[in-house]
């Protein structure tokens, strides 16, 4: 009798540490499931819906439609998700399985990054997933602007033009190259520059969209609003919005 006893009272004993051993388990798979899960991350990230890359007007009547319109823009209206998803993929999206762009990219490089200026805030272009990552929930629309410029080179359009993307090198990528013995990371990455910029031209006047692409920018200003790194560049901005009617 005392042998069973004894018995009863390991195995009360066991099933008790087992009920501990679950239960701590559980806690601890809770605490580890909130951790990896954030509301805030994905408030930090927009998923852009998939572009549309049928229709639009044919090359040869865009590139007759292709112009500069500086400002006397139509009413400030946003541009839609979509239209946005559709511009930013036409600009320097994914085009191939391999990774490549719309884009061309000395030595593959892909080392310009696009920011985009709205309302809503600044964010920034992430081509291979085809989001958008917020890095201010603010509009600094008016900072992509030549701010106090004044007779042709004024620029208060862009206070109030729906987007300005913002066309930043990251010089990092390019790695001192150089060819002839000239270090040509910065020509290159300009080059890269002007190729997006080209595309986005050619999207705003197959979609009957205003555009007009700037060098004349305050680059530093843009810099210290941005947070940029000391390895990246400001090279231009495309500001885009609808037509006066």
């Amino acid at each position: 009798m005392r042998r069973l006893g004894i018995r009863l009272i390991r195995i009360r004993e066991e099933n008790a540490m087992r009920r501990v051993f679950a239960i701590c388990s559980i806690v601890g798979l809770l605490l580890f499931t909130n951790a990896a899960y954030s509301p805030a991350q994905e408030a930090d990230v927009v998923k852009l819906p998939e572009p549309q890359t049928d229709g639009g007007k044919p090359l040869m009547q865009a590139l007759k439609l292709r112009k500069s319109t500086r400002g006397d823009f139509g009413p400030e209206e946003k541009l839609s998700l979509q239209t946005l998803s559709n511009l930013l993929w036409a600009a320097d999206g994914v085009n191939r399985p391999d990774g490549h762009r719309t884009a061309p990219s000395a030595v593959d490089w892909q080392n310009v990054h696009i920011y985009v200026a709205t309302a809503d805030g600044l964010f920034l272009y992430d081509a291979p997933k085809h989001e958008l990552k917020v890095i201010l929930k603010q509009d600094v629309r008016a900072i992509s602007g030549l701010e106090g410029a004044a007779g042709p080179m004024q620029q208060e359009f862009a206070k109030t033009a729906p987007v300005s993307l913002v066309y930043v090198g990251d010089m990092a990528k390019t790695g001192g190259m150089k060819y002839g013995g000239e270090d040509v990371g910065l020509t290159w990455t300009y080059t890269g520059a002007g190729a997006i910029a080209q595309n986005v031209y050619l999207f705003c006047a197959s979609e009957g969209l205003a555009c007009i692409l700037r060098a004349l920018i305050d680059a530093e200003k843009i810099a210290e609003v941005f947070k940029l790194g000391p390895n990246q560049k400001v090279l231009l901005t495309s500001t885009i919005a609808q037509f006066k009617k």
